[in-house]
């Protein structure tokens, strides 16, 4: 993989994007055979399971990931960006250039969306990739890696650029000492498996953690605004990291919060109410749905239809309780107070921060990014979704004409 890497980084973006077009009509054309690989999958899964959704492929997706690749195609490469220049008093000329990073590991379970996705931009970014998926997509991802291979092979390029690494715990250990070969491992999935990444590895890791998302309800929140985003944060697509998790709730509008969590009731959702929020929603809510909140349901990824709700008396209260509990993803409040809204922007520490809108929307393609090879929830490097500017380095060049340093 280190020489397929080698080769990428001056393999013309005409090139490029060929390759990923002609995979994105590739993927529409094999929509039958993907399908009946998924199947195959979602034999040996339940469907109660959390990562079951995340599994599921059908036509409509299969068409958005080609849409995606699509997307990649369109934005500019980032190799050979210049960042900065200058000339220094001895004459000397300074380039800050953007230069791939490498071989890059991606470790993820149950999404074979994320093979193509992470194919596609360490690709156009100028990096060779492994690719180390679950035991639960193993078909999906086998044949989706096949079908990125042939058009590799088609277009004389190596198909040594991405790998599938086999299925077993035996293969994530030996990529993550895998030092001289792969420069960096972006793992994706629980955070049982990011722990463990975190500290196994001997080589660099960009963290992609956990959602464990909050929704804050200011006392001047908009109601209209406050009951249609937290249905799309919560139901929208509740196995993803993006999801509300704990619903945050000013106490003086207790009165009113039946109202706006009354659609969740429609979509099943399981509230877990501490004490104050659960005397308001007591008679409200559906019984066989609503739950006294225990500890555990505060700073827990559902990732299925389950909310907590926790009820505080102001904005610091509110603050302490994100500080306490957030994995620094992504984090909304609800609010038409300004001096509120900037306060919270202000104080919050998440990669995404919003204000007034759904966090569904911490999604590299959503921002703008093609696609995303991960949220990142470290400040090292890269922070929030990342595409293809957060899968280069940089080096300088020098130019001179005969100086030395005295």
């Amino acid at each position: 993989m280190r020489e397929a890497s080698k080769s990428l980084a001056s393999l013309p973006e005409k090139t490029v994007n060929a390759v990923l077009t002609a995979l994105a009509d590739s993927l529409e054309e094999h929509t039958d055979a993907i399908l009946r690989e998924n199947a195959k999958d979602q034999k040996r899964i339940d469907s109660n399971n959390p990562k079951y959704d995340r599994l599921v492929l059908t036509s409509e997706r299969i068409a958005d990931i080609a849409k995606d690749l699509r997307s990649i195609v369109k934005l500019p490469s980032p190799l050979g960006k210049v960042l900065l220049e200058r000339t220094l008093a001895n004459g000397l000329r300074l380039s800050k250039v953007c230069v791939p990073i490498g071989v890059i590991g991606i470790i993820y379970e149950a999404r074979p969306n994320v093979t193509v996705d992470s194919f596609a931009l360490c690709f156009k970014s100028g990096n060779a990739c492994a690719l180390k998926g679950g035991s639960d997509a193993e078909h999906s991802n086998t044949i989706l890696v096949q079908y990125i291979r042939e058009i590799l092979r088609k277009s004389k390029i190596s198909e040594d650029v991405v790998t599938l690494l086999p299925v077993d715990r035996k293969a994530v250990k030996e990529l993550l000492h895998s030092e001289g070969v792969v420069d960096l491992v972006i793992p994706r999935g629980s955070a049982e498996l990011i722990a463990f990444v975190r500290k196994e590895a001997s080589i660099p890791v960009i963290e992609t953690g956990a959602g464990i998302v909050h929704i804050y309800l200011d006392s001047s929140a908009d109601l209209k605004k406050a009951t249609a985003i937290v249905l799309n944060a919560k139901t929208r697509k509740p196995s993803v990291c993006n999801a509300v998790d704990t619903l945050i709730v000013h106490e003086t509008l207790l009165a009113k919060l039946g109202s706006i969590v009354d659609p969740l009731a429609e979509k099943k959702v399981q509230i877990f109410a501490d004490k104050e929020s659960y005397r308001a929603l007591e008679k409200i809510y559906p019984e066989a749905l609503l739950r006294h909140a225990k500890k555990e349901h505060f700073g827990t990824e559902f990732l299925s239809l389950k909310l907590s709700i926790k009820t505080v008396s102001n904005l610091e209260a509110a603050l302490e309780h994100i500080s306490n509990y957030s994995s620094k993803h992504s984090e909304s409040i609800i609010a038409e107070d300004a001096d509120v809204i900037d306060l919270f922007l202000e104080s919050v520490d998440a990669a995404a921060v919003y204000a007034n809108a759904s966090t569904a929307f911490t999604d590299g393609a959503q921002f703008g990014l093609g696609a995303e090879i991960g949220v990142s929830t470290q400040k090292i490097h890269a922070r929030g979704p990342m595409g293809l500017e957060e899968l280069v380095s940089y080096k300088w060049i020098v130019r001179g004409n005969g100086q030395i340093r005295k």
